[in-house]
């Protein structure tokens, strides 16, 4: 059925979620690239967010149009999809109004996502978007050639931590181990990846470690980022990370729920959480529960409210689902 889709329509728009991460960027560039083998012309824009600087060796990362959903005139377009935009779906898109008109297939292996397509293909078994896209274009016929084979692997690789998150299976190995046969310089890919870090990326990590507090024995430790210090720090936007943060805190062995809270904005804390035992504590629910979702090892939120109201509100939610 999505591929009739694809091939009735004329115009096919495609994004990058908000605070973008490599399953979002690099299945949107797959699907690009997979778009075009079928003689489909596709545009993909970078949506609310800039894309990182270290996603942009991805191929194909420099025809990404640097616009938003309102710098586009979206009329222009018959079909969007919609790929790894988990938590609320659309409503994730920055309130954009589509029109009645656009049809909207919507792919997504998060589990938090409510079905907000004209079409839903939305499996939780995957633990990467790239990966549904890589069965996808199977049957589709699609030729994997490297543009496609990198940015679907490097997708794959981040958003299962190197494969060590929940969800990862034989399966997983296998469609990594048939994507690296593609690609001719593996390490490069990864490390570029792995290595892109910058000075204004070390001051914030360095400020986000120096405050942390813990709670309820050790099992809920939080790191808090203001935003005066962002801005006394003189902290580029792109360079404000909340999950590199708490996925760093997860290695911590005492801790098993963490969470990085930044002020990235006067009353916006955007919220990274994270579980060392997801069955124990499942951290998506703790997001639902704040208006947000994921993963039940990996999950966040944005709360509209000072930081410390969310950092209290974080404490106490925990508390109650968790009964610590």
């Amino acid at each position: 059925m999505i591929l009739d889709d694809i091939r009735a329509a004329d115009s096919i728009l495609l994004h990058c979620h908000p605070s973008p991460d490599p399953d979002s960027v690099g299945s949107a560039l797959a699907m690009k690239f997979a778009l075009e083998q079928l003689g489909k012309k596709a545009t993909l824009i970078r949506g609310d967010s800039e894309i990182p600087k270290a996603f942009m060796h991805f191929p194909g990362a420099g025809d990404i149009v640097n616009k938003n959903f309102f710098e586009i005139d979206i009329s222009g377009f018959d079909l969007f999809i919609v790929l790894d935009s988990g938590q609320s779906g659309i409503s994730r898109l920055g309130g954009v109004v589509f029109p009645p008109t656009l049809k909207i297939i919507n792919i997504d292996h998060h589990r938090t996502n409510p079905g907000c397509g004209s079409v839903n293909l939305i499996d939780p078994s995957y633990p990467a978007t790239c990966l549904i896209l890589f069965d996808l274009f199977k049957e589709w016929n699609i030729k994997l050639d490297e543009n496609i084979a990198s940015n679907l692997f490097i997708g794959t690789y981040t958003d299962t931590g190197g494969f060590k998150y929940e969800g990862v299976s034989s399966k997983t190995f296998a469609a990594a181990a048939e994507l690296v046969t593609h690609i001719e310089d593996l390490p490069r890919l990864i490390s570029r990846m792995e290595n892109s870090n910058t000075p204004g990326l070390m001051i914030f990590n360095g400020a986000a470690l120096s405050s942390i507090s813990v709670f309820f024995d050790g099992i809920l430790a939080i790191s808090s980022v203001s935003y005066s210090t962002i801005e006394a720090k003189k902290i580029p936007v792109n360079d404000v990370s909340a999950g590199q943060v708490s996925s760093f805190m997860r290695s911590v062995s005492d801790w098993s729920i963490v969470a990085c809270a930044v002020e990235s904005a006067p009353n916006s804390v955007k919220l990274s959480l994270r579980s060392k035992d997801s069955n124990k504590y499942d951290v998506s629910r703790l997001a639902a529960e704040l208006g947000g979702g994921g993963h039940k090892a990996a999950a966040g939120a944005i709360l509209s409210m000072p930081l410390d109201q969310a950092f209290e509100k974080v404490v106490s939610a925990a508390k109650v689902m968790y009964n610590l």
